[in-house]
């Protein structure tokens, strides 16, 4: 186009050349005013002088002046560094790849390369949108002020976390140790596909009196990196790490609380870490390949089981199943992410994450009739639910009694044998007192 107009002829090289140069003036004058300005302002040079001394020496009270301004967090300097690679504790799986022959591997080139750029362009910022520069961009007032309130409002402390992988992770401390009830445990909130810690789950514990630690996934807000698998476990072993070596809490006292895809940080982490004291799964789902080929066209199907299985395996109810801690599930009966059809409370993939941890941990229980007698459970709500509870004459305290006679008995490890002499009644009884006793 400049071309067209002749912006290349030497008459049109000099019309170019003054407004380049005129621009650049502006930029550089303006540059220098702001310079300026700052240089002048003590409220800069206060801040400054403080950023300064935090990156040689980040001292208690240099950290409190720190923690009253906000800033490009890329200057922010790093207070704790993950030296120690946690590897997987369990790394048997619940399924078997599948075996491909010759031919097939041939057959399957194509889709790996089409796979593998898909993935590494636009793939990823489907699966996670919260890397999306411009919809960061839109969201920056709205973080900055989640950021604010919760620094202001509930005395929150900002963190930079270095992954092994060289990662700085974006995290935030809130401690209400000593000033209420549940302020000795910790809960580690992991985050959905376009949440920041800023304005997402956090505020559910700290209003519960929790104290609590949220960070953003690799790529999210000050977080730097992608959330690909392997970046996501460093983050969030990371920030276990971090919780336990430097805030000081103990395993025991830890509740991790995972949102939609945070659920797979979240199991991840509590595979890694089996003492903690429990796991929350908020309208989480069992495996990702199911909800992307949902939400593909139908052609798209063999690249888009490639691309998942080999770039981006978010199998979460993998990561669950080692996890021998205490799980509550909540669903979301109206997602429409995570239900394959709209309105249709049976395609909730959490649903299936419920079925295929009770029936791991409890095989004895969950045979063919118990287990479509949960699928017609768990497609309903409300009253139609607990008519299931009156027909099966469900009595929650005798179910508890036996679950507890059993692991007084024998032991509470995964999987239980428990049921083993029971008749189809008191299977289907039990099993629904689990689905009650396990998911909201």
């Amino acid at each position: 186009m400049l071309y067209q107009r002749g912006y290349f002829e030497p008459d049109g090289l000099i019309t170019l050349t003054k407004l380049v140069t005129s621009v650049g003036v502006i930029l550089v004058v303006s540059f220098c005013i702001r310079g300026m300005g700052r240089a002048e302002n003590p409220t800069y040079t206060r801040f400054l002088a403080t950023l300064q001394s935090a990156q040689k020496d980040l001292s208690p009270s240099i950290k409190q002046q720190l923690n009253m301004y906000d800033f490009e967090f890329k200057a922010w300097p790093v207070e704790y560094k993950s030296t120690v690679e946690h590897s997987d504790s369990n790394p048997k799986a619940l399924s078997v790849p599948k075996q491909l022959t010759f031919p097939q591997c041939l057959l399957q080139i194509p889709y790996r390369i089409i796979a593998y750029f898909a993935i590494h362009t636009f793939g990823i910022r489907l699966i996670y949108p919260g890397t999306i520069g411009i919809l960061q961009m839109v969201l920056e007032q709205s973080l900055l002020q989640g950021r604010s309130r919760l620094v202001e409002l509930y005395h929150g402390e900002r963190f930079k976390i270095e992954t092994v992988d060289k990662n700085e992770i974006d995290a935030l401390y809130i401690s209400r140790r000593g000033n209420t009830t549940n302020g000795n445990t910790l809960v580690v909130c992991c985050e959905g596909n376009a949440g920041f810690y800023e304005i997402g789950i956090a505020i559910t514990p700290i209003e519960a009196g929790y104290s609590v630690l949220g960070w953003n996934h690799p790529g999210f807000g000050g977080s730097t990196g992608r959330p690909y698998p392997p970046q996501e476990k460093n983050a969030i072993d990371a920030v276990m790490q971090f919780a336990i070596n430097k805030l000081g809490y103990k395993p025991e006292n830890i509740i991790l609380f995972g949102w939609s895809i945070g659920g797979y940080t979240s199991t991840w982490a509590a595979m890694s870490y089996p003492d903690i004291k429990g796991l929350v799964l908020d309208a989480t789902f069992d495996d990702v390949l199911p909800l992307a080929v949902n939400h593909m066209p139908r052609w798209w199907g063999p690249i888009v089981e490639v691309a998942i299985r080999e770039h981006v395996n978010l199998n979460i109810i993998e990561n669950l199943v080692k996890y021998p801690g205490p799980v509550f599930i909540i669903r979301r009966t109206e997602d429409e992410v995570i239900c394959l059809r709209e309105h249709d409370l049976s395609s909730n993939r959490g649903n299936h994450l419920l079925m295929k941890l009770l029936m791991f941990r409890y095989p004895c229980i969950l045979d063919r009739t118990q287990t479509q007698l949960l699928k017609d459970y768990l497609a309903v709500t409300g009253a139609s639910q607990d008519e299931f509870f009156r027909k099966y004459g469900v009595d929650d305290n005798y179910c508890q009694s036996l679950l507890q006679s059993y692991i007084s008995e024998f032991s509470k490890s995964y999987p239980m044998k428990i049921g083993e002499e029971f008749g189809d009644m008191d299977k289907s009884r039990m099993a629904l007192f689990l689905v009650s006793f396990t998911v909201l």
